[in-house]
Parts: structure tokens; C-alpha cells; sequence
């Protein structure tokens, strides 16, 4: 059975990196001894070892050890091996661009759908929708397609943040981005908020944190969804 964790980010504030969810993640990963680790979305350019390290200190505190994928001659071996996989937040187009070069979509494709569990923040909850495209990143780098992991029917907006009526900042809110993209596309986008997450098990997909999601359609207003909704029709 399908197991997912996609979190909207690594760290709220005020916490330490994976505190807020170290309790759901233990319980995600139970009889998990060892995670693969996929560095490549490189946050703030931070190199693949020093991403990893940092990445096997948090899970230390949970007892899974970690290895990064870089470390492995055959990165695909990796994958189709690995007892869990995890991929960390950064520059999502980096990251897809990586595991394109890597010949690593298909291989984590069938290897989280035939039951790897499979942990995402930011960038990694990014590529486990059907596209990249409402990323809020910089195009760093062009990757070979938009085209993401397709392990859940719908887009994600990490790092969701509502329009601060108190602010003079004039540019584009998020709203405003996502209703750019479904002038050109029809899948739906789920705003996360810093501190939620998805719960993916088989084909039933939960909201859990203590925030409300924004849930985006073409052609329909937006609407708040509470936590604990199943979002599985999407």
C-alpha cells in the first residue's frame, strides 16, 4: 500500500529542523531501520554531504539512520532498495532537473507505488504532484519537463501565505500566481500552510496539522479546507 508524508515545510518557527512532526514521522517510518536521503534540491546551494548530515541529525533523534543518495554508485539501485525515502526542500526545478539526469522518475514512481514509503517537504512534497508548475521558486535551471511524480492527483503550493492586508508590499500574492496557472491548466492546487501536511495511505489522502489548506479550481473560488478533510477525490 501506498504510504506518502508531504509536508508543506522542514521547520516551523521556532523549532528545530523536523521537531513539529518527529512524533508522526517516527510512527510513518515504524520498522523503517534506514531512510534514502535525495539531497538535490540543495537549499541555499548547501552541498549534497552537508545536507545529509544535517538530515541524519534529525532523524538520529528517532533512531533511522540516513544515507544520501550521492553516496551510492547506482542511484536507481538506491532507490529501488531504499526501506524509505526522503527528499528534502530547496529549488524544486534543481531538484527535478537532478533526478531527470539521474533517470530517476520512473524508478521512484514504481518504487513509491509499490509501497516505499515516501516523505516530502517543500520541494520534495513539489514533485509528488502531477507538475512543478506552481513551485514558488526560481527557474534556476530549465529541467527536461515540468512533468512531476504524479503520486497524488493534484498540485501543491508549500509554504502557503495569505494576502497580509496590513503590508505594502505590492507584488503578486499566491492566490494570484495559482489563478495565473489555471488559466493554462485545470489540476487542482492545494495551498499547504506552514505546519500542515498530507497523509497518504493507499488512495486516501488526509489534511493533518492544526491549519486550514486553501483548496484552488479552474473556474471555481477558492475555499478553505479544515484539517483532518479528505482531499482523496482530487
Amino acid at each position: 500500500m501506498r504510504k506518502l508524508f508531504l509536508a508543506s515545510t522542514s521547520t516551523v518557527h521556532g523549532s528545530p529542523y523536523l521537531e513539529y512532526i518527529s512524533t508522526e514521522l517516527k510512527s510513518f517510518f515504524k520498522g523503517v531501520h534506514e531512510i534514502l536521503f535525495i539531497p538535490y534540491a540543495r537549499p541555499s546551494g548547501i552541498s549534497y554531504n552537508r545536507y545529509t548530515k544535517h538530515v541524519h541529525t534529525a532523524f538520529s533523534s528517532i533512531n533511522i539512520d540516513v544515507k544520501g543518495i550521492h553516496e551510492f554508485e547506482d542511484p536507481k539501485l538506491a532507490v529501488e532498495h531504499a526501506q524509505g525515502i526522503f527528499i528534502g526542500g530547496g529549488n524544486t526545478f534543481e531538484l527535478i532537473s537532478k533526478l531527470h539526469e539521474n533517470d530517476l522518475m520512473q524508478v521512484l514512481r514504481e518504487s513509491v507505488n509499490n509501497g516505499t514509503p515516501y516523505f516530502g517537504t517543500s520541494a520534495g512534497s513539489n514533485v509528488a504532484g502531477i507538475s512543478i508548475k506552481t513551485t514558488n521558486d526560481m527557474p534556476v535551471v530549465y529541467p527536461p519537463s515540468f512533468e512531476a511524480l504524479r503520486l497524488i492527483g493534484f498540485n501543491l503550493n508549500p509554504h502557503y501565505i495569505d494576502l497580509d492586508l496590513t503590508s505594502t508590499h505590492m507584488g503578486e500574492t499566491r492566490e494570484i500566481r495559482i489563478k495565473e496557472f489555471h488559466i493554462y491548466n485545470d489540476t487542482p492546487v492545494l495551498g499547504l500552510r506552514e505546519g500542515s501536511w498530507l497523509a497518504v495511505n493507499g488512495s486516501q489522502v488526509i489534511l493533518k496539522g492544526k491549519l486550514n489548506a486553501r483548496l484552488f479550481k479552474q473556474n471555481e473560488e477558492a475555499k478553505e479546507l479544515s484539517p483532518e478533510s479528505d482531499v482523496s477525490y482530487l
